[in-house]
């Protein structure tokens, strides 16, 4: 496994953790999913900005997939595929230091690897739908993000 994709699958398993288990600390569980499958520093961090780049944005995202790709209701979709689209959509739409076809490559490998057999048909699929829509999704998260630095200061 590639060692961005190990970061990826690191993130993953957190938020995937925390999104079954409300009562897990997300920087709890990155600190042990770290101890178990040690990383450099900068694919630690790499995991870390992931994870804590999704986290707040949550509501947002399941908001923007389910508006850009209605046919797969999010509440129907398995909670790892759920957040391998979370991982994917945050790099390329607000991230955007990883390339469109890198970001859905590796969540095609992520379900690959983690998901069900149809899981990387379905992620390319939705993905494939979201990316039509990627400038447009980018504004509505930097506005959002513009708004709420707005309201804490």
């Amino acid at each position: 496994m590639k060692s961005r994709t190990r970061a990826r699958a690191i993130a993953l398993q957190v938020l995937y953790e925390t999104d079954i288990a409300a009562n897990h600390l997300p920087g709890e569980v990155l600190k042990t999913r770290l101890e178990e499958v040690p990383l450099t520093d900068d694919l630690a961090e790499f995991a870390r900005q992931i994870v804590f780049g999704v986290l707040p944005l949550i509501p947002d995202l399941d908001q923007l997939i389910a508006k850009y790709a209605p046919e797969w209701p999010l509440d129907q979709i398995a909670a790892l595929d759920r957040n391998i689209l979370r991982i994917a959509f945050w790099e390329f739409a607000v991230f955007r230091e990883t390339p469109v076809k890198v970001a859905i490559n590796e969540a095609v490998e992520l379900a690959k690897l983690y998901g069900s057999d149809t899981a990387p048909r379905f992620i390319n699929g939705v993905l494939g739908t979201l990316v039509e829509h990627e400038h447009e999704i980018h504004q509505i998260i930097k506005n959002r993000i513009a708004r709420e630095t707005k309201l804490e200061s």
